[in-house]
């Protein structure tokens, strides 16, 4: 997700440079004309914008905050933007020490896949103060074609984000079940699921996983195990709000499941294999 919008930046004009873990995975923007960073302390220092787009609210801390990190070499004044689906307190601590260093954050969450992030038709779910907002909106508008809602305070962004994967999640476990237990009756998947897809459950999340459950194909989209992190923060955020998830909780036992069964680095459209092989 990083990379395409990165590419993004860089082909609507603006002077990128770029930090990944892992170097190689940087090349290709290189290419492009962004310079690549040695840490994320040497791509933040001279930035007015600085960008993060990471796996979780661990990956997060490490790149704003741990050895050689962004935020203490980021000069003053810079607007930070965190993209990545975080735990909203993670997303609070994070604010306020961005406030000490003389800088602001705005979360800023995605609805998107890669292909989206590639061209540039991510929709952003905003949260921070309105000036904020509105100094980060061309950089936003560059990689966000669907729009930038800004949905009120710092961490809305990251509350609408959990809310909206814990729902895929509940839908992808129910469809995992469903295509199982289509086979497993010995009906024809290509006759039946169509009843799904094309019927009152036919959300664009069932339309799209569902045939590639059926066809086994898992090229990644969406990692399973980042599906299985983000039910686990929206249970926590939940828990907090004193709103039990209670269909998010069963959805997270099966890609449990499905990453017990070596699933994990796999798309979360085969969280369906696990139930294909049980047999009791």
């Amino acid at each position: 997700m990083g990379r395409g919008m990165a590419a993004r930046l860089v082909s609507t004009g603006f002077t990128v440079t770029v930090w990944n873990r892992t170097r190689d995975r940087a090349d290709a923007l290189g290419a492009a004309g962004a310079r690549i960073a040695a840490s994320p302390a040497d791509a933040a220092r001279d930035a007015d914008v600085v960008i993060s787009m990471v796996a979780d609210d661990t990956a997060s801390r490490e790149v704003w905050v741990g050895a050689d990190g962004a935020l203490p070499n980021a000069k003053r004044g810079a607007l930070f933007i965190e993209s990545s689906t975080l735990s909203p307190g993670w997303i609070t601590e994070l604010g306020a020490r961005a406030a000490e260093r003389g800088c602001e954050l705005i979360d800023a969450p995605v609805t998107g896949s890669k292909t989206h992030a590639a061209s540039g038709d991510l929709l952003f779910l905003v949260g921070g103060s309105s000036a904020a907002v509105e100094l980060a909106r061309p950089t936003l508008a560059a990689m966000g074609s669907r729009g930038i809602l800004h949905l009120g305070p710092l961490g809305s962004g990251a509350r609408l984000k959990l809310i909206n994967n814990f729902v895929c999640g509940v839908q992808a476990a129910a469809l995992a079940e469903a295509v199982a237990l289509m086979e497993r009756v010995g009906l024809d998947t290509a006759t039946a699921f169509p009843v799904l897809g094309d019927g009152a459950p036919g959300s664009p999340l069932v339309k799209a996983v569902g045939p590639r459950m059926v066809k086994r194909d898992y090229a990644v989209n969406f990692n399973l195990a980042l599906m299985h992190k983000d039910l686990s923060y929206a249970m926590a955020e939940g828990d907090r709000a004193g709103v039990p998830l209670r269909t998010a909780a069963a959805a997270r036992e099966r890609f449990a499941d499905a990453m017990a069964a070596g699933a994990g680095a796999q798309d979360f459209s085969a969280v369906v294999e696990h139930l294909r092989a049980r047999r009791s």
